[in-house]
């Protein structure tokens, strides 16, 4: 009997706890909700909005609005107002995927020490948003906007909270310079770039960028020079080391005397599509200890056999456009290929200075014997011939556009010539070309061109040419 007893207890201890068990469940299903489904929650009017902060990661950044955004903590700090637009119009029209109504514990979702607070504050009210866990099963983050629920955010907030007070800053813009009328440097080099089309003081169609080097009217390569420009464009002006720089500031980053300015005069669209004529300015200079340190290097060395060779990483060097209050520091290599403003460093480095296509004619001078290379046609339908023998010129107009400078000189040769070959170009004016090689050293021939020195060139290049003339002339 007592058996039976103590079974109908123990049945009856299970009954109550089915009981309380479907209570407490039924409770909870009324107090909690899970609504799937996606859905905007709260549009806020961006216009409206008057202040914003945030707290992330123990940092707190604050800003308001009058007639434009300031930084709260330094009213001279540049806000791009467009970031902090892009802030709040995750919320203009705030959508979610699931929606938990009347939740009891938000540590269930790290709502109860949130990893990020925002405040959003217009004239009539502020709100508070919090973000909580991210939830690796749904792949999104939990979310309160102060309305009693939590949600699912469809796009995780935090990915733009996440920001630092430099992404935020306004940072120079730098133009694009596709129409560029004139480039001027000064500081390291001193002398102007002119935009010309249709020249006459040269060979090439391609040749549009001209300067004054010794009295003439010279052609740079268009490619160097629109490579120099493509580096100014795109020049990464981000990391700034002061917004505000005073006049102690630009005397410290070597900025009130900068190493070089380069000025370029460019047309722009304004937002009409009308033409207009805008100039960009940008001076650039190397940190002033370092500079110091490696003019002093460079006198040792003249002074020594020793060569310490300097990489872009040992390089600190600062930008700043026109009069901005922004210094940014740039890379190494940027700076290396800023300061690569030299004639040298922009003028053609080929020794032809024609296309291959308008050479009608080349008599050329090897060990003391003549030889002259005719043709028939023009342009690119043009045929050699040699002793009125067609040729196949492929191997010599490779070998003469494959001279190219090693590095330019204007030394006198001294040593026996090697070989000389007079081009006549079918242009305007039958002008002709002469070119002179002279043996300089086991490794380069020294290239004269008209009369004046150039370039040395590779030896094994000069080797390839009288090759490739042999091949015709003694075939």
């Amino acid at each position: 009997m007592k058996r039976y007893k103590r079974i109908y207890i123990l049945l009856g201890v299970l009954c109550a706890a089915c009981v309380v068990t479907f209570a407490v469940s039924r409770y909870e299903a009324r107090k909690e909700q899970i609504e799937s489904g996606e859905a905007v929650v709260w549009e806020l009017d961006t216009d409206a909005v008057e202040s914003l902060s945030w707290e992330y990661e123990g940092q707190t950044l604050s800003f308001h609005k009058e007639d434009s955004w300031s930084y709260d903590e330094d009213a001279a700090f540049p806000v791009d107002e467009e970031k902090i637009h892009a802030l709040l119009e995750q919320f203009q029209a705030f959508g979610v995927s699931f929606t938990i109504t009347d939740p009891e514990d938000l540590s269930q979702y790290g709502l109860d020490d949130p990893v990020c607070t925002i405040s959003i504050g217009t004239a009539d009210e502020t709100y508070t948003v919090l973000l909580g866990d991210f939830s690796t099963m749904d792949s999104q983050r939990y979310v309160s906007i102060g309305d009693g629920n939590v949600y699912l955010a469809q796009s995780d907030p935090l990915d733009a909270f996440d920001a630092e007070l430099s992404d935020l800053i306004q940072n120079d813009e730098l133009p694009s310079l596709d129409q560029v009328s004139e480039i001027v440097f000064s500081g390291t080099e001193n002398y102007t770039i002119t935009y010309e089309e249709d020249s006459t003081d040269t060979y090439r169609e391609e040749d549009v960028y001209f300067t004054q080097q010794n009295g003439a009217h010279v052609p740079l390569d268009t490619d160097r020079v629109e490579d120099y420009l493509y580096t100014l464009e795109y020049l990464d002006l981000t990391d700034y080391v002061t917004y505000d720089a005073s006049e102690e500031d630009l005397a410290a980053y070597g900025l009130d005397a900068p190493e070089l300015t380069v000025t370029v005069d460019y047309t722009a669209e304004d937002a009409d599509g009308n033409e207009t004529s805008e100039t960009l300015v940008l001076h650039v200079s190397r940190d002033l200890a370092e500079l110091a340190s490696q003019e002093g290097d460079a006198s040792e060395e003249a002074d020594s056999s020793d060569e310490t060779e300097e990489t872009a990483e040992d390089i600190t060097a600062y930008a700043r456009v026109d009069d901005s209050p922004i210094v940014y520091q740039i890379t190494g290599d940027e700076y290396l290929a800023l300061l690569a403003t030299s004639y040298d460093d922009l003028r053609h480095a080929e020794v032809l200075p024609a296309a291959f296509a308008n050479v009608s004619q080349i008599d050329i001078t090897l060990e003391g014997t003549d030889y002259t290379i005719a043709s028939e046609g023009s342009a690119e339908d043009r045929t050699y011939t040699y002793q009125d023998e067609e040729l196949e010129i492929t191997d010599l107009q490779s070998a003469l556009e494959s001279l190219t400078a090693d590095s330019f000189t204007d030394e006198e040769p001294t040593q026996r010539q090697e070989i000389s070959l007079t081009l006549h170009l079918d242009l305007e004016g039958q002008p002709t070309v002469q070119i002179d090689l002279y043996r300089y050293d086991g490794s380069y021939c020294l290239a004269v061109v008209d009369g004046e020195p150039v370039s040395l060139v590779a030896r094994s290049a000069v080797v390839t040419l009288i090759e490739a003339v042999n091949a015709i002339v003694l075939n």
